[in-house]
């Protein structure tokens, strides 16, 4: 290996260590709460170094959100894929969201919840990045929505957006109860809404397998 493959091979790992770091401040301080010199500091090295690897602020931030999106995707998104197109595609997707949620997100805080309230209303490169990040995901579920139509898993005149929007909703719902009013049911309620929401839009058949998946017990989380 050259002496520059080894360089670049340390500026990478020092650069996910920032990463990591950043993460972990931004979960719970928020994106806001971020700064150059706090990193410094955390990390035991100059503000010279950071900037090294992240020219500004606004650039630390732009990648930290990237990061959280990678992360997000490799644990929730990709395991999904490997699954059977359709509703059972669309449910792992929902499954795993919901054990991140549990796992990550309620005992850390979530960087696009609080991401959101902070730049909601702020123009710029870093509600941008928000933005665009979220929409991504959310065209994946919408993409699943519509093959579990074709597939003939949920009614002709299910409209895929509406869907998606219903179960964001769910999932803000499970932040909210669990974070703030740390309600051990939340999660259960997250699961049976989603189960009633995919009966609401199911195909006929498919409306009487669900009925009786959902008659069965299920262990609580």
């Amino acid at each position: 290996m050259t002496k520059s493959a080894v360089t670049s091979s340390k500026g990478l790992q020092t650069r996910a260590a920032i990463l990591d770091a950043a993460l972990d401040i931004a979960s719970r301080d928020g994106l806001e709460g971020l700064s150059i010199g706090m990193l410094a500091e955390r990390m035991g090295k100059s503000k010279s170094g950071v900037f090294a690897h992240f020219g500004s602020r606004e650039e630390l931030q732009i990648a930290l959100i990237d990061e959280y999106a990678r992360r997000f995707m490799e644990a929730v998104f990709l395991p999904a894929i490997r699954l059977a197109r359709g509703l059972p595609r669309l449910t792992a997707m929902f499954e795993n969201w919901l054990h991140r949620v549990q796992t990550v997100e309620i005992p850390n805080g979530c960087v696009f919840i609080s991401g959101a309230v902070e730049f909601d209303d702020r123009e710029g490169p870093v509600r941008e990045r928000m933005v665009t990040v979220n929409r991504a995901w959310q065209r994946e579920m919408q993409k699943a929505a519509r093959q579990a139509i074709e597939c003939g898993h949920l009614r002709a005149d299910c409209d895929p957006e509406q869907l998606v929007f219903e179960l964001y909703g769910v999932m803000l719902a499970l932040h909210h109860d669990a974070r703030l009013l740390r309600d051990a049911r939340a999660v259960r309620r997250a699961r049976l809404a989603f189960d009633r929401t995919v009966d609401y839009y199911a195909a006929p058949a498919q409306a009487a397998r669900n009925a009786r998946r959902s008659a069965r017990p299920r262990v609580a989380a």
